[in-house]
């Protein structure tokens, strides 16, 4: 279903993105990879090329998702090595720990910027040629965090809720257009997102979670996606831990919820 079809993956350099670019190289897809970190992204663009495509096949484009202005001339160097963009997956993002009042107003700013205007942006800039093109499919790398609040999370989950609130929405706006919206609903993952969350003075928080330590691996995330994108699954939850059973009791139980949410917040 993938093959020759233009994948253009935000936040390609690590985790979920990285090992979604290699899900797509399997299947013989053209990647466009784009992060900061250009290094990095070489990096997983060898990766993929074990994976048996060339390098004709795979784009490296360094993108800051929060320069909104670098965005137009991204997509025009797409168009023009590939012919069209058949699927954006917004996967770029941070993560916060810090309690609220701890937080300064810049860190929610930073993270508002990254995790829901920066997708907005870009979406926006891709939108237009899907609907030109009477086809395309649009992903958001969400999180349980888009569902439940949590402690020492207010800014992320804050984030979080926008995006899927936004991109169900455009759902209802593009499905007659012929655009598929996915959004990806990830618990605990074994990435490095916690290694690079955002203390409340704004430094890295510079240690893995035990939550995230004991998470889901990587590549079978990525697996578990995929087939999502295969059956056509609007909303695409992703997990193996206790905090996938939150998304069920927030719809049934919510005082439930709440109650052992506000247990994480307690001092040891």
């Amino acid at each position: 279903m993938f093959r020759n079809q233009v994948i253009w993956i935000t936040g390609a350099s690590s985790g979920i993105g990285e090992a979604l670019a290699l899900q797509f190289a399997v299947a013989g897809s053209k990647i466009v990879l784009s992060a900061r970190r250009e290094t990095e992204l070489n990096r997983v663009l060898e990766r993929c090329l074990e994976r048996g495509l060339t390098s004709q096949d795979i784009l490296v484009l360094p993108l800051d998702v929060t320069d909104y202005e670098a965005m137009p001339a991204a997509l025009d160097k797409i168009i023009r090595t590939f012919g069209r963009i058949d699927m954006l997956i917004n996967n770029a993002g941070i993560a916060q720990r810090s309690l609220c009042v701890d937080t300064d107003m810049a860190v929610y700013r930073q993270l508002m910027e990254v995790d829901v205007l920066g997708q907005i942006a870009l979406t926006r800039t891709v939108l237009p040629r899907m609907i030109e093109q009477s086809s395309g499919h649009i992903a958001i790398t969400s999180s349980v965090a888009g569902k439940v609040g949590a402690p020492f999370r207010t800014g992320y989950c804050a984030a979080k809720h926008a995006v899927m609130g936004f991109f169900d929405a455009l759902r209802a706006e593009v499905s007659h257009q012929g655009i598929q919206v996915t959004t990806i609903t990830p618990g605990y993952i074994r990435t490095n997102i916690s290694l690079n969350a955002l203390r409340g003075d704004g430094t890295e928080f510079g240690t893995v979670d035990k939550n995230i330590a004991g998470g889901m691996d990587v590549d079978r995330c990525a697996e578990t996606i995929m087939k999502g994108f295969l059956k056509g699954t609007a909303e695409i939850a992703v997990g193996e831990g206790k905090e996938m059973q939150a998304l069920w009791i927030k719809r049934l139980l919510p005082g439930l919820l709440f109650k052992r949410v506000a247990l994480m917040a307690r001092p040891s």
